[in-house]
């Protein structure tokens, strides 16, 4: 009996023993658990974002203002009092509209004389052509007689008659030539007074008048122009914008491309097109200049109005993207990045750049999907460090 109550004391000794071991263990985890947890707490809070997959497109945005696609003075070619006036500032013209009448009453006079001297060298003319032929038939019939009657017709009355036949036809020359001449200086009288009569020369809108009903236009010559316009036509039904394309982006420029040009002022989009390239750089600015035409049928847009034109340069799709905030860039076309590990670790990571736009950059190599990168400033945080990571949008941190 004692040697009974020994052994199950030794067996109560161990199996209490083992209790102990057990919690101890139990004990021991749950504390190492609780300690890093407590460590991960009190880490400083870190922005963090994932790195994603998306479409990136890089843009060109430029302002500019839209200008006339072209506009001029419009002046007298003769110089004359305004008769009569069609037109107003704001006025909407067509081409070939009548604008304004000059009044040149010696103008006028000029022409009533070209017509009147017209008529006299018509008839000189018809005069001359009738002695020519009164000598040209004198002189035939006089030398068909002397073939056939040598001895009724001396020489001497045959080569008179055939002088004065080759003075009638010098003088029906003369007339002729007399005749283009007087048509000539009437026509072109008649020319110069069709400019009295002042038209638009393309469809557009009178932005400026310069002179009214009875004011004296002068002749737009070389000589004298100045503030001698009737008024200032533009084309504003066709806009154009002038864009200085900076250097990096000009093999991405294409003419005939179709760009969005946003107007603030009109809270609007409207489409436009590139026209003109000038295929050389300004090598003081390092830009190229280049035309963007945008219609205006409706002339909603106005010269003068900024317009911003956003031009697609490269699209990448479904490639890997980190907000801008997040990559510190080296300018070599690589960066480095704070990437948080799996165990809320600081770790720099070295990355390739590819495609960059005003949010984002294309991570052509050294992250993958997923990843977590601190958001914002770099130089405050060492690798290695722990830290508590709280995700972000980018897109709503200003």
């Amino acid at each position: 009996m004692r040697t009974t109550n020994r052994r199950d004391h030794a067996a109560a000794q161990g199996r209490f023993a083992a209790t102990l071991l057990i919690a101890a263990l139990f004990s021991g985890c749950g504390t190492v658990s609780k300690t890093k947890a407590d460590s991960v707490a009190s880490a400083p809070r870190v922005a963090v974002v994932k790195v994603e997959r998306r479409d990136i497109s890089n843009k060109l945005e430029i302002a500019s203002e839209f200008m006339p696609y072209q506009e001029i003075d419009v002046y007298a070619k003769v110089s004359g009092y305004i008769d009569k006036l069609y037109i107003d500032w704001g006025s909407h013209v067509r081409q070939g509209q009548l604008l304004a009448v000059v009044q040149v009453p010696e103008l006028e006079e000029q022409i009533q004389q070209d017509e009147a001297a017209v008529e006299r060298a018509h008839e000189e003319l018809n005069r001359a052509r009738s002695a020519y032929s009164v000598a040209d038939v004198t002189y035939k019939r006089l030398l068909d007689v002397q073939k056939t009657r040598p001895e009724l017709v001396a020489q001497q009355d045959i080569d008179v008659s055939q002088g004065k036949d080759l003075e009638a036809s010098a003088a029906v020359s003369a007339a002729q030539q007399a005749s283009v001449a007087a048509k000539a200086a009437l026509e072109k009288d008649k020319a110069m007074f069709a400019y009295t009569r002042l038209t638009a020369p393309f469809d557009g809108v009178v932005t400026q008048v310069f002179a009214y009903t009875g004011a004296l236009l002068p002749a737009g010559t070389s000589s004298n122009i100045g503030n001698s316009a009737l008024c200032h036509l533009s084309q504003n039904n066709l806009l154009r914008l002038v864009i200085p394309v900076p250097e990096r982006a000009v093999p991405d420029i294409r003419s005939g491309e179709t760009v969005a040009v946003n107007v603030s002022a009109l809270g609007r989009t409207f489409n436009g097109k590139i026209v003109r390239l000038a295929d050389q750089i300004d090598l003081a600015t390092r830009t190229m200049h280049t035309e963007v035409t945008v219609p205006n049928p409706n002339y909603e847009l106005v010269p003068g109005m900024y317009a911003s034109v956003r031009i697609p340069l490269h699209t990448d799709s479904n490639a890997l993207t980190l907000p801008v905030q997040a990559v510190q860039a080296s300018g070599d076309g690589g960066g480095t990045v704070l990437l948080v590990t799996e165990g809320h670790r600081i770790e720099r990571r070295e990355i390739k750049l590819g495609l960059q736009t005003a949010n984002d950059y294309e991570i052509v190599s050294g992250l993958k999907e997923g990843d977590t990168v601190i958001f914002g400033e770099q130089n405050q945080y060492k690798e290695g460090e722990l830290v508590s990571p709280k995700m972000v949008e980018a897109s709503k941190v200003e």
